[in-house]
């Protein structure tokens, strides 16, 4: 079969002239209508020879020359499902005309600025198209369904322009159910990524230089539990930074002179020596009862007071050590 070439004007006289392929339905005598309206293509190209239905699409098919190409879901879509009307110039290319925009058009027309033919889902160029918005998706953020920030308007619209990009507009209860601390009472601002990342919850970076709000404010609780040594019993002041840092409970602060007061035990021999207070201090309800022999524990005593024999009122005792060895070295 020679490939007819029809164009609207030789319609006609090409079908008439074609009686072996005449459409369903009409008469040698009759002068059928192309109905492609100012399509110009090759019948064979889609239609078999011994009749116009159904259709077939022969390899060299290249839809709308290529201004329109059918690939993922389009590839498999019936040709009725775009082409209303057999009058292919009559149909609409853009998205709309077959996807019902749930954006109510705040994004425009182009549905591919966000979504790719193979499926809505894909979330590739949403997440790209969102890094240039005020709010670009990472952490926990990545996985989270659209709706679960732009909710349904009243009237049943999605929301996305001029959608609210504070943290609290999201995550204002779980700012105001937060007991440790609580964050109300402290009044801690609502910028939550000022201490949280978007990664999790509990990986807090609270930078302590920005607020000037006393320590027990936020750990009055631990300071009262504490009993290693009991803080509230022995009537330490609830300046935590005197002894502690801001990083770490367990580690003494700069500013609390123990060596230079009272013992060296950062300096000399018994620096590492130790690892909590409680290490010389044995009674956690009054810091200036400390014991020695902890750690220097004699099983022979008597030979212990033979070797101080020439130490003037020498008793074998807890703080007899301290007594003669103010600084922990055995020459003093």
């Amino acid at each position: 079969m020679t490939p007819l070439r029809v164009r609207p004007t030789a319609a006609a006289a090409l079908l008439l002239a074609g009686a072996a392929v005449l459409a369903p339905g009409t008469r040698a005598d009759d002068e059928p209508e192309y109905p492609h309206g100012d399509f110009d293509g090759d019948c064979t190209v889609c239609h078999r020879d011994d009749g116009w239905t159904p259709i077939r699409l022969s390899p060299e098919f290249r839809h709308a020359d290529g201004r329109f190409p059918l690939v993922g879901a389009h590839e498999i879509a019936s040709c009725r499902a775009c082409h209303r009307t057999l009058d292919f110039s009559k149909t609409d290319p853009s998205c709309v005309a077959c996807h019902a925009d749930v954006h109510q058009g705040e994004f425009g027309t182009d549905c591919s600025r966000c979504h790719v033919p193979r499926t809505f889902i894909d979330r590739g160029a949403m997440v790209r198209r969102h890094g240039e918005t005020r709010f670009p998706l990472r952490g926990v953020h990545l996985a989270l369904d659209c709706d679960d920030c732009h909710r349904p308007a009243a009237q049943g619209r999605m929301q996305f322009v001029n959608t609210a990009v504070e943290c609290v507009a999201c995550h204002l209860a779980a700012y105001q159910g937060t007991t440790d601390p609580d964050h109300e009472a402290a009044g801690f601002p609502t910028d939550c990524a000022l201490c949280h990342a978007p990664t999790a919850w509990d990986q807090g970076r609270f930078n302590h230089r920005l607020t000037t709000r006393p320590c027990v404010d936020c750990h009055l609780d631990d300071y009262q539990a504490t009993t290693n040594p009991n803080h509230a019993a022995l009537g330490f002041p609830t300046d935590c930074e005197a002894c502690h840092t801001p990083t770490v409970w367990t580690r003494t602060a700069d500013g609390f002179d123990h060596d230079g007061r009272y013992f060296p035990i950062y300096s000399g021999t018994h620096r590492g020596r130790w690892t909590a207070c409680s290490d010389c201090h044995v009674n956690s309800s009054n810091f200036a009862d400390f014991s020695c022999i902890q750690c220097h524990a004699h099983d022979d005593q008597a030979s212990v007071a033979s070797h101080h024999a020439d130490v003037s009122g020498f008793s074998y005792g807890p703080q007899t050590c301290y007594t003669c060895h103010p600084t922990g070295r055995a020459g003093d």
